[in-house]
């Protein structure tokens, strides 16, 4: 071979390249995927496979987007046998959603050829991964012919031809009158049933759809629990059987329906006239619902607190504490009622009759008063109080002063008084017969005290003249009385002053104004007897 000639390929070469070429043509032919790629794959479980196999199609809508990988043979939750079909999705299939649903379908009829109809779900709902499974309630599995007649045992033909022929019967004589009768209330029902059947489609968009994925969500929850839904059976039967029996009170109810329907129209009416009102009341208090959370989250520190407040050792103790004295409470309360009546007759007397009392003005032609009783009466205590601070280091004294008048009255009982003018009269006068008393009548049911009253005569009077020897002669007797008096009160209290009966001499007065003050000297004329026998 010459060096510069071009080398070819060997006859050889050229043969196993162009059957490698072959063998691949024949693999994407027949596959239709690229050897040596992970592809996507997920699975299905089934109660039964059926007679799929192996490369069996995947379909979405009619177009081929992948193919079967392997059927096995499981066991479902449940305890029944079912089969996990694994399925290769190409690109052009996906995504898949996990709401996603399969169905085992003949591909032609009586055929026994099968694929798998797959609806990828909706876009709403989350990818599913590779390697996840769609569950076996998303699915379903074709029902054969056989399994068909399977349906159609003796106890099911024998209950199907009990149904038709006690239809037969319900149909015959008044039961066929009656079923004619009605066709005339067909069209009204017919137009009713297509109103009802309208509004379930919705107001909005999706509400027909949220129905029907509320009511796949009900039956996906019966579907997880067959024992339920046998029991369900099991009860609707009970229940039919129940109607059965009372069929006389069932017929009887149904002919009331109407009339109750009738009666029930005006309260649908506003029951549905309500709706709108409540509605925009929902949507109020949704932000009041959205606010409850934290609402409670911040109520946790206080419900903790709360918590600790009513231990033992905080409120439990405490009415540990004063469980003793719950009879007393109760005691108390007992007979608080009758103290709250007598506190209310209380008041109600002090409003209906002292009150109006006090606001009374006492009449006097001699000596009016210049207001009311409630302003007149508490004068005298000012000059009380005015005494009961007069005082220095030696303690209190008083202001005393002594009279004498020239009318003498008498009391009685050994009594007179002296006054320096005399009296006009007796206001109020002595009454003749005392007022009447009435425990038995409410205060405030009596009538308000009456202060209208007539001047009296004054009590007998005798002018008497200090000069003359029977006054100056009672006077003596009567000072010596006093001094004795004195002399014995200071004996009884252990006191050794002396007591003289010597009138005190204006130089003595004026002394003692001098040393105490005019006001002082004043105070001390009970004691200016003792004072001048003592040379102070």
């Amino acid at each position: 071979m010459r060096r510069n000639q071009k080398r070819q390929l060997s006859t050889f070469a050229v043969g196993a390249i162009v059957l490698a070429l072959i063998v691949m043509l024949t693999y994407l032919g027949f596959t239709k995927a690229i050897p040596f790629q992970h592809h996507y794959t997920i699975q299905a479980a089934f109660r039964s496979a059926n007679n799929l196999k192996k490369g069996s199609f995947v379909r979405i809508a009619g177009v081929n987007v992948g193919k079967v990988t392997g059927v096995h043979s499981v066991i479902t939750p449940g305890g029944q046998p079912g089969a996990l079909v694994t399925m290769r999705i190409d690109t052009s299939g996906l995504p898949i959603h996990r709401d996603a649903q399969a169905a085992i379908r003949p591909r032609i009829f009586l055929e026994g050829n099968f694929f798998v109809d797959l609806k990828p779900g909706t876009p709403a709902a989350p990818t599913m991964s590779d390697g996840d499974t769609i569950p076996i309630q998303n699915n379903t599995s074709p029902v054969q012919l056989d399994q068909i007649l399977s349906l159609l045992q003796a106890d099911t033909r024998k209950n199907l031809q009990t149904l038709i022929s006690e239809y037969a019967k319900g149909l015959e004589g008044p039961g066929a009158a009656g079923f004619n009768a009605s066709i005339k209330y067909w069209p009204k029902a017919y137009r009713d049933n297509a109103i009802v059947n309208d509004a379930t489609i919705g107001q909005n968009p999706h509400d027909l759809s949220g129905y029907l994925k509320g009511a796949a969500g009900t039956a996906e929850g019966l579907d997880r629990n067959p024992q339920a839904l046998q029991s369900l059976l099991t009860d609707f039967n009970t229940t039919a059987h129940a109607f059965s029996v009372q069929q006389t009170a069932l017929e009887q109810t149904v002919a009331e329906l109407p009339r109750t329907l009738h009666a029930a129209q005006p309260a649908l009416a506003s029951l549905n006239n309500a709706f709108p009102p409540v509605r925009r009341l929902a949507v109020d208090f949704l932000p009041g619902v959205r606010s409850s959370g934290p609402a409670l989250d911040a109520s946790l520190p206080f419900v903790r607190q709360l918590r600790g407040l009513v231990s033992r050792a905080e409120l439990r103790g405490l009415v540990a504490d004063l469980r003793p004295t719950v009879p007393a409470l109760a005691m108390l309360n007992n007979v608080t009622p009758a103290f709250l009546a007598e506190n209310r007759a209380f008041s109600s007397c002090q409003n209906s009759v002292v009150l109006p009392w006090t606001k009374l003005t006492v009449p006097d032609p001699n000596f009016p008063a210049t207001g009311p009783v409630f302003q007149e009466a508490p004068k005298p205590l000012v000059g009380l109080a005015g005494e009961s601070r007069t005082g220095d280091a030696n303690g209190l004294w008083y202001r005393v002063l002594l009279n004498a008048g020239n009318y003498t009255y008498n009391l009685g009982n050994n009594r007179f008084v002296q006054t320096a003018f005399p009296f006009l009269g007796a206001n109020p006068p002595k009454a003749q017969v005392r007022p009447p008393l009435r425990p038995d009548v409410p205060c405030e049911t009596q009538k308000v005290p009456n202060l209208q009253t007539v001047v009296g005569p004054p009590p007998p009077q005798a002018k008497t003249d200090p000069s003359s020897p029977a006054t100056q002669s009672l006077y003596n007797w009567a000072r010596k009385g006093a001094v004795q008096l004195l002399r014995d009160e200071l004996k009884a209290h252990g006191q050794r002053t002396p007591v003289s009966n010597q009138d005190i001499t204006a130089a003595q007065i004026a002394q003692l104004a001098a040393k105490y003050g005019n006001s002082a000297a004043l105070s001390q004329v009970p004691n200016l007897m003792r004072s001048a026998r003592a040379g102070k």
